[in-house]
């Protein structure tokens, strides 16, 4: 379990950013463009792994055996739409609150595992989910108010994303747990480059190019790391974790955002933030309390 929590807390600073960089370069590229270099960004980075230290894990993957189909709609619902939707909200709502909204994918997750994937629940389960939202709602100082009378237009798109998320999350976790983690993400990444390609072009910008070093050093960390080495971190959590254990790390985002913001910009943490992270952590044990156990016992008999 400790490999898992290390992975959820690295991925949620990792994440932290993510909301920045597509904030920073949703002006220049165009919500497309944003989804397009991110994803080649992150898939030549996995390339560049792939060839330094996973040859032999490259090597018992026979192309037959690998579900294809199952890959196109991970990548549909984990990368292109969700990706397209953030650029889109962020366009029109602040990336704080966007990263807030994005605490929403824990719910779906759960709630479509259950709906439509067969995925037992129970209790402590939703009550984790329902403190990770009191967490959520006193880092936001209480002001839900204020959060409603932003643009409902970047809210929706922001919700569409959090539903391809649990969408996603437990297609992986169902189709693809056989598949190794770098494989996964290479090619979860490549298909939605491709994908985000067409769609680009056939936007209103229509293909746009890196025009500014700024540009690169927001993608490199938005693709190299947002993208690339995170969704290592993620599939990882997925498939060893639990689509629903996976979908946690964007209760910790927010908070991991705000502490950017006090070592970056010297942003104040107030006692509503301490609050907020405790509940949020509670939430997340309470949530996983089922899922570790059952993880420790299927390692004691094996």
């Amino acid at each position: 379990m400790k490999k898992l929590y290390g992975s959820l807390f690295t991925l949620s600073m990792i994440w932290g950013t993510s909301f920045l960089f597509i904030k920073m370069l949703v002006v220049e590229l165009g919500p497309w463009g944003v989804v397009f270099w991110r994803c080649l960004f992150g898939a030549l980075t996995l390339i560049v792994i792939l060839l330094l230290f996973k040859r032999k894990e490259v090597a018992k993957v026979k192309s037959e055996k690998i579900p294809w189909i199952a890959l196109l709609f991970v990548a549909i619902f984990n990368n292109t739409l969700p990706f397209g939707f953030i650029a889109m909200s962020e366009m029109k709502i602040s990336s704080s609150f966007a990263s807030v909204i994005n605490a929403t994918t824990p719910i779906w997750t759960i709630v479509i595992g259950v709906l439509f994937f067969h995925v037992s629940s129970n209790i402590k389960q939703w009550v984790g989910v329902f403190m990770g939202f009191v967490g959520i709602i006193l880092l936001l100082n209480l002001n839900v108010m204020g959060l409603i009378g932003e643009n409902f237009i970047g809210a929706g798109t922001m919700l569409f994303a959090t539903l391809c998320y649990g969408i996603g999350a437990q297609l992986a976790r169902k189709y693809l747990k056989n598949v190794p983690i770098i494989i996964v993400s290479l090619l979860t990444l490549s298909i939605s480059t491709l994908l985000s390609f067409f769609i680009m072009l056939s936007s209103e910008k229509g293909f746009v190019g890196i025009s500014s070093i700024d540009i690169v050093y927001s993608l490199i960390g938005l693709g190299v790391f947002g993208s690339g080495i995170a969704y290592l971190f993620y599939y990882y959590m997925v498939k060893e974790g639990g689509a629903e254990f996976a979908s946690l790390v964007t209760y910790i985002v927010p908070i991991t955002a705000m502490l950017w913001g006090y070592l970056l910009l010297s942003e104040n943490i107030s006692a509503n933030m301490i609050s907020g992270l405790l509940f949020v952590f509670s939430g997340v044990y309470l949530s996983t309390v089922s899922r570790r156990k059952s993880i420790e016992i299927t390692t004691k008999v094996g």
